[in-house]
């Protein structure tokens, strides 16, 4: 027996452990947006579209180390009793059990 087949691999990650990091990123953006507006109606186009760029390249870096760090810290690898390994079913068994859905006439 392997020892990678030893381990089970959990992934513990909710909406609910992102939904604060995604409500400030709008946030951002709404904001990065309102000061776009701004420069339009100053007729600064050029200011309007570099405040945009500017702001959406320094935060997305910003975003996505939240969003895999994160992640990481949500992937649980537990050793699995070897008792315990041996009667746990197979996805493929669960699922040969089922019945394909049919549509309602």
């Amino acid at each position: 027996m392997s020892t990678i087949s030893k381990y089970r691999l959990v992934c513990t990650l909710s909406f609910g452990d992102i939904y604060g990091q995604i409500i400030v990123w709008l946030i951002v953006i709404f904001v990065s947006l309102s000061a776009a507006m701004a420069f339009m109606g100053a007729s600064r186009p050029i200011y309007a579209l570099a405040t945009v760029g500017l702001i959406l390249v320094l935060t997305i870096p910003f975003l996505l180390f939240a969003f895999v760090t994160t992640l990481l810290n949500h992937i649980e690898l537990m050793p699995l009793d070897p008792a315990t390994a041996k009667s746990t079913v197979t996805p493929t068994a669960s699922v040969s059990n089922q019945r394909p859905a049919q549509a309602a006439s």
